[in-house]
Formats: C-alpha cells, structure tokens, sequence
C-alpha cells in the first residue's frame, strides 16, 4: 500500500510509573521500535497511579475520565474491560470512612486509525481476552487490531452518550449530534465515538435540536 493511501495510526499507551518491571519494558521498547519503523505513526506515552480515588476531589481526574471513556467504547463493543481496571474500597482504620478505588492496569493501550478509536487494550469477550502483546504484535507487523465484539450497531441513545467536551446531554438529530449544555456538533464513528464537526454553525445546532424533538413535545 502506498503512503498516500496508508491510514494514521496513533497508539497511546498507558503505564504504571517507573517503567522498570518486565514485561512492561519490552512492550514499550516494542512500540517505540513500531513508531521507528512506521508501522505506528505516532506513540503518546501516560503515565498514571497504581490506584485512584473515586472522588471529584481526587487530583487524578484525567484517569477517570479516560476510564470512563474506555467503558463506554467497551459498552457499545458488547466487551469488558473490568479486567484490567478492578474496582474496590479501602476502610480507614482510624476513622472509618470507606473509600471507593479504581486500580488501574500495569499497561493499557488506545489505538487511533485516522483519529477514531479502533479499540482499547486488554479487554475481554466471555472468556476470551485480546492482550497487550496481541495488539502489540499485530501492529508491530503493520496490522490494524480487530478487537474482541461486534461492531457497534445504530441505536438510540442512552443516558452513558455524553457530549466529549462538556459531558452534557447529547441530541440525535438524524445522525448529527448537538449538545444541548455547549453546542457541540459531530456525529458517531463506527466505533462508537464522538467526533466534532467543524463545519456545522450555530444554526445547525439549532436545526438539529428543532428536528429532534418529539412533534407532540407539550413544551
């Protein structure tokens, strides 16, 4: 395939910091060796903590989130990925208080083709599970990873579609989504995420917000 054809392909890896145990110094040796040789065109490392609070005061917010948006590519994928991510609650001895806690994988990829979310890893399927070294080992050959699950299919909406900017309430107006809280305008990839539509102008919003509601709304 040529260049110009080619698809972009971006991995963003996820680790628990210092990166010195095995075998999580050989995956990100691999993967830097991928993004050298061109079969990944660009490599984002991350790091973050063995554990997170569950908290909107915890200053690891950005871990949330992005837990957060795994689940929901993994809801729409009919995967899991609860493992690699376990959630649990530790009691202060002292004063008693209990505290929810994400535990976080020793390693976690997000793959990008062309900026859309191909797939999170490791995630798992009944008892089937898609490794970190499968997906490193497929793109290391120049492969795009298929991941475990069937393809997200048209549905409605439910309460877990939430604008990516604000997180507010998105509207389905024909296949164009606006936010009702910020405005944003963008439509769902295949793989069940949201990207922007740079084009679409405050009127769009509009349109779309007066297409989509119900004709016997009584407001």
């Amino acid at each position: 395939m040529s260049d110009e054809k080619r698809n972009h392909v971006t991995a963003v890896c996820y680790v628990r910091a210092p990166l010195l145990l095995e075998p999580v110094d050989r995956q990100i040796e691999t993967l830097q060796a991928c993004e050298s040789e061109g079969t990944i065109d660009d490599l984002l490392l991350r790091s973050w903590p063995k554990e997170v609070t569950r908290s909107s005061e915890t200053p690891h917010g950005e871990v949330l989130e992005t837990f957060e948006r795994f689940e929901r590519w993994a809801k729409r994928r009919g995967v899991s990925v609860q493992p690699p991510f376990r959630e649990r609650t530790s009691t202060s001895q002292i004063t008693g208080k209990t505290t929810e806690l994400l535990v976080t994988p020793l390693l976690c990829l997000e793959v990008y083709v062309d900026e859309q979310l191909v797939g999170v890893f490791p995630h798992s399927e009944d008892e089937e599970t898609y490794t970190t070294d499968e997906v490193i080992a497929a793109l290391r050959t120049g492969e795009r990873p298929t991941p475990l699950g069937a393809e997200p299919a048209a549905r409605e909406l439910s309460s877990d579609d939430t604008c990516p900017d604000c997180g507010g309430e998105l509207i389905d107006g024909q296949g164009l989504f606006a936010c009702s809280d910020c405005g944003w305008v963008g439509a769902s990839t295949p793989s069940g995420e949201y990207v922007a539509d740079p084009v679409q102008s405050a009127d769009s919003v509009a349109d779309t917000r007066a297409r989509s509601a119900p004709i016997n709304d009584p407001r």
